[in-house]
Parts: C-alpha cells; structure tokens; sequence
C-alpha cells in the first residue's frame, strides 16, 4: 500500500507529516485490498480543508473531504469518514457473497 501526502499553500510540519501516516495506515484494519491513499491537506485562509482519496482494487475511488480550523481534528474527521465508507463497502461485499440465486 502507498500513502501519498501532498501539502498544498503551506508547508507541512514533519510530526504532522507522520501522524497523518500512521492513521492513515489503520484503515488497513478495515479493508486489506488497499492500493493506495492520497491526503492533500490545503490551507484556505484561516481554515485547513483535508480531501482522501483512498484506492481500492475492483472499486471506484472512496473520496472524503473535512474542513476544520484544527489540522489533527481535521485529518481525522476524513479519515473517519473514510473508515465509514470502507466498512460500508465490505459488509456490502459480504451480504452479496452470502445471497443464493435461489431467491
């Protein structure tokens, strides 16, 4: 899996760089067919807005945005929002698996 975070209008502190990693790796818990996640984190004016875009294999894009004046707040309400989707997408995978034809 491949994590890409891109800073945009400001630089990006090293802490922050890894604290968005490492959550952004505990989505693995949720769904393993991961291929890669992209965090770009922008400043508009006072407000910090994080848009993810996470890749998975047989799926379109999950897209999940959040704007906050709190960068941390921020990367973690996108990346819960994220979260949902993917537990979402996989209780979905696996009703569908479990249906007869039958019905």
């Amino acid at each position: 899996m491949e994590i890409k975070i891109v800073s945009r209008h400001f630089d990006l502190a090293p802490d922050m760089h890894t604290f968005a990693t490492t959550r952004a790796e505990k989505l693995l818990r949720y769904f393993d067919r991961i291929q890669q996640i992209e965090l770009v984190i922008e400043k508009v004016k006072n407000n910090f807005e994080v848009e993810c875009m996470t890749d998975v294999e047989h799926h379109d894009l999950f897209v999940s945005s959040s704007e906050h004046v709190d960068l941390r707040t921020c990367i973690d309400q996108s990346l819960d929002r994220t979260e949902r989707q993917l537990r979402h997408y996989k209780s979905r995978l696996r009703d569908d698996k479990h249906h007869s034809e039958g019905r």
